[in-house]
C-alpha cells in the first residue's frame, strides 16, 4: 500500500496553519450567500405575504362569528387558521432559500415528529379538540347556568383549553374542555321555564283536600310564579308525625328568579296555612329505654319497656334472679338423707 507524501513543510507533532485556506473557505461561503441572496429576500417577502394573508383570514373568521352571535367560535377558529396559513408560508418559503428541500421532506418529517409532539401535549391537543367541538355543537351558550361536577354557575366563555364558569358567590372555576365534553352537564337555563317544588307537612288531623287548595291558591297569588303551567299542590306521603303535601311551581330558569321566589313561595304557603288553623307539626318520637338490670330483660312477655312498676307484676333484679338459680341447682345436686 503506497503511504501519502508528506510535505517538506509539513513538521510533524505540530499545529499548520494556512491562512489561504481560511480565507478561501471564508470566501466560498460569502460566495454561497451571495447566490442565495435573491432567494433570501423573495423568501422573506412571501413570508410576509403570508403573514398578512393569515392575519387578513383570522379576521374574516372573527368577524363572521361576531355576525353569527359566536365571537368564540370566531377566535378559536381565526386563529387556528392563523398558524396554519403561516406554518405554509414557511414551508414555502425554506423551498425558495434551499431549492433542493422538497414540501414533501418537510411534510414527511413534519409527520414522524408529530408523534412525538402529540404524546407531549396529549392534554392540550385534548382540551383544543373537545373546545372545538362544544363550540360547534353549542351544548349550552355563554351566559347559560350550567352544573357539572359539582359546579354550578354562569359560563363566562369557552376558551381553547378550558371553559371559565363563574360561580354565584363570585369565583371563577376553569374546568378543563375534556372533562366538559366527557362528564354529563346540567343545563339550568336551556328553556325559558323551571319548575321548583317543596315539601309541606300538616297534621293527620286537618283536611289534606282543603290544605292542597290553600296551597294552590296561596302559590298563584305569587306575582312571578308562571301562570301557565299553574302551580300544584299533590298528596305525597304518609310519615311518621305529619301528612307530606308537596308543592310545585314554574318560574324564569334563572337561579335568581328561582331563589327569590322559592322564599316568597314558601312565607305565602306558611301564612296561608296558620290562617287556616292548619297544623304543621313537629317530628315526633317516642324512646323506650329497657332496664337491662331486670331479669326479664330480653322476655318480650315480661320486658319492661321504660314503664313505671306495676305493683301486680314486681320485678327482680337479674343478680337476685341469677342467685336463687344457682342455690335451687346446688341443693337439686346434693344427696339426700334417704340415699
Amino acid at each position: 500500500m503506497a503511504m501519502p507524501e508528506v510535505s517538506s513543510n509539513d513538521q510533524p507533532q505540530t499545529l499548520d496553519i494556512d491562512p489561504g485556506m481560511l480565507v478561501e473557505r471564508l470566501d466560498t461561503w460569502l460566495d454561497g450567500a451571495i447566490r442565495l441572496l435573491p432567494n433570501v429576500v423573495v423568501a422573506v417577502i412571501v413570508f410576509l405575504l403570508f403573514m398578512v394573508l393569515a392575519s387578513v383570514a383570522r379576521r374574516l373568521v372573527v368577524r363572521q362569528g361576531v355576525r353569527r352571535s359566536r365571537e368564540n367560535l370566531g377566535e378559536v377558529l381565526g386563529g387556528f387558521l392563523k398558524w396554519t396559513t403561516l406554518v405554509i408560508g414557511f414551508m414555502l418559503s425554506a423551498t425558495i432559500v434551499m431549492p433542493t428541500l422538497h414540501p414533501g421532506d418537510l411534510i414527511a418529517g413534519l409527520g414522524v415528529s408529530s408523534i412525538a409532539i402529540g404524546f407531549a401535549f396529549k392534554d392540550i391537543l385534548q382540551n383544543w379538540l373537545a373546545g372545538l367541538l362544544i363550540l360547534l355543537r353549542q351544548p349550552f351558550n355563554i351566559n347559560d347556568q350550567i352544573e357539572i361536577n359539582g359546579y354550578e354557575g354562569t359560563v363566562e366563555r369557552i376558551e381553547t383549553r378550558a371553559t371559565i364558569i363563574r360561580t354565584y358567590d363570585g369565583q371563577n372555576v376553569v374546568m378543563p374542555n375534556s372533562d366538559i365534553y366527557t362528564n354529563a352537564v346540567l343545563v339550568k337555563t336551556a328553556h325559558a321555564k323551571r319548575r321548583s317544588q317543596y315539601d309541606i307537612g300538616i297534621g293527620y288531623g286537618d283536611d289534606m283536600d282543603k290544605a292542597c287548595e290553600l296551597i294552590r291558591e296561596a302559590l298563584a297569588g305569587v306575582d312571578e310564579i308562571q301562570a301557565e303551567p299553574a302551580p300544584e299542590a299533590f298528596t305525597w306521603d304518609l310519615a311518621a308525625s305529619w301528612v307530606t303535601i308537596r308543592a310545585r311551581w314554574w318560574t324564569d330558569s334563572r337561579r335568581a328568579d328561582v331563589v327569590r321566589v322559592r322564599a316568597q313561595a314558601v312565607r305565602a304557603i306558611k301564612q296561608a296555612l296558620d290562617a287556616a288553623h292548619i297544623d304543621m307539626p313537629y317530628e315526633t318520637r317516642v324512646a323506650l329505654w329497657h332496664d337491662q338490670t331486670e331479669a326479664g330483660e330480653g322476655d318480650r312477655s315480661a320486658q319492661r319497656e321504660g314503664w313505671p312498676v306495676d305493683p301486680e307484676r314486681p320485678t327482680e333484679p337479674r343478680w337476685k334472679a341469677q342467685a336463687r338459680t344457682h342455690a335451687d341447682r346446688d341443693r337439686a345436686r346434693q344427696p339426700r338423707a334417704d340415699d
